[in-house]
C-alpha cells in the first residue's frame, strides 16, 4: 500500500488518537491482531508493547530512536567503538559534499527506518534525485495513530555513513532485551528482495522454531557468530535503561556495527507464529507500575 493511500485510510484513527489514545489503540489492535487489547492486565508481548506506548515516557527514548543523537548515547555508555563511521551530517541535503565522499556510502534521514539511499557507485548516483528524496523524507512524520510518540521529537537531519562491505549479504542481528537482559536473537536476511527471512535463536544460539512476525524460513542457517559474547554484552549495556529494547546490529568479518534501537518492535502489531510464543515473550516483559513511569 502506498504512503498516501495509507494515510487517507488511517485519518479517522489519527483523529481518534488525539481524543483518546487508549481507545484508538484498542480499536486498531483489534483490527490488526484479531483479539481484544487488555491494557489493565496485558499478557502477550504485543499487548505490553501497546502499554509501553501509552505509559512509558522514558526521556531517553526520543534521543535513542534518532540515528544521529543515539550516537551520543552509545558514547556515554562506552560503546562508541561499534558506531559506523560518520562521513557527514546536516539539516540541508543540498549541503551534502558529494564530491568529497568516497565511491560507496549510505545516506540516511535520521527519523525513519526506511529513509535510506545506498550508493555503491558514486559515478552512477543521481545527486539531484537523492537531494529530492531527502527533502521529501525530512518532511515525513510518523503516523500518530500508531502511538510511537518518541519518533520525530529530535529535529530530523541527514547523515552520511560509511558503506559496510559484505561478502555474503549483510544480515541484521536483532537482540530482544527485557529489563536489560538479552533473551532472543533474530537474524534477518534477504530484506532487499521484499521477502525477509528470519531465524530465531536463544542466547546460546539454540534455534527456536517460532517467528516474531510473518517472515519466511531461511534454509541456510546462520552459524553462531564468533563475537556472540561481545554482541550480547553490548546489547545488555545499551538496553539497561529501558523496560524493553530491541538492539539491532550488523556483523561483518567478526566486527560488530550498531544499527539502531527500537522500543516498540513491529509497533506491537506483528503477527507471531503462535499465540503460545507471543505469551512466552510477553512473560519476559515485566512492566512497572504506571505511577513509577510518571515520576
Amino acid at each position: 500500500m502506498d504512503t498516501i493511500k495509507k494515510r487517507i485510510i488511517l485519518t479517522p484513527f489519527n483523529i481518534l488518537y488525539k481524543i483518546s489514545p487508549s481507545l484508538e489503540l484498542k480499536l486498531l489492535f483489534r483490527i490488526k491482531q484479531g483479539y481484544r487489547l487488555n491494557l489493565k492486565n496485558p499478557k502477550t508481548f504485543n499487548e505490553k508493547i501497546q502499554w509501553i506506548k501509552l505509559y512509558d515516557k522514558n526521556p531517553l527514548m526520543p534521543k535513542c530512536v534518532d540515528k544521529y543523537t543515539v550516537r551520543d548515547y552509545l558514547k556515554s555508555k562506552g560503546c562508541g567503538e561499534i558506531l559506523n563511521e560518520l562521513l557527514w551530517e546536516g539539516f540541508n541535503p543540498e549541503d551534502i559534499p558529494f564530491d568529497s565522499l568516497p565511491d560507496k556510502f549510505v545516506i540516511k534521514v535520521t527519523h525513519g527506518s526506511t529513509f535510506n539511499i545506498i550508493c555503491t557507485d558514486k559515478s552512477k548516483l543521481n545527486k539531484e534525485e537523492a537531494v529530492k528524496k531527502c527533502n521529501k523524507w525530512l518532511k515525513e512524520k510518523f503516523i500518530p495513530c500508531y502511538g510511537e510518540w518518541f519518533y520525530g521529537i529530535e529535529k530530523p537531519r541527514i547523515i552520511v555513513e560509511k558503506f559496510i562491505e559484505s561478502k555474503n549479504g549483510l544480515k541484521d542481528y536483532k537482540v530482544f532485551c527485557f529489563g536489560g537482559e538479552p533473551k532472543y536473537i533474530g537474524v534477518y536476511s534477504e530484506r532487499e528482495t521484499g521477502k525477509t527471512k528470519q531465524e530465531l535463536y536463544d542466547t546460546n544460539w539454540k534455534e527456536i522454531d517460532e517467528k516474531t512476525g510473518l517472515f519466511e524460513n531461511q534454509n541456510n542457517k546462520t552459524p553462531k557468530p564468533k563475537v556472540l559474547k561481545k554482541l550480547l554484552k553490548y546489547a545488555t549495556i545499551l538496553s539497561n535503561d529501558f523496560v524493553f529494547a530491541r538492539l539491532d546490529f550488523f556483523i561483518e568479518d567478526d566486527k560488530i556495527y550498531f544499527g539502531e534501537i527500537t522500543f516498540t518492535s513491529g509497533a506491537g502489531f506483528d503477527r507471531f507464529s503462535s499465540k503460545k510464543f507471543e505469551i512466552e515473550m510477553g512473560n519476559e516483559l515485566i512492566l512497572p507500575d504506571k505511577e513509577e513511569q510518571s515520576c
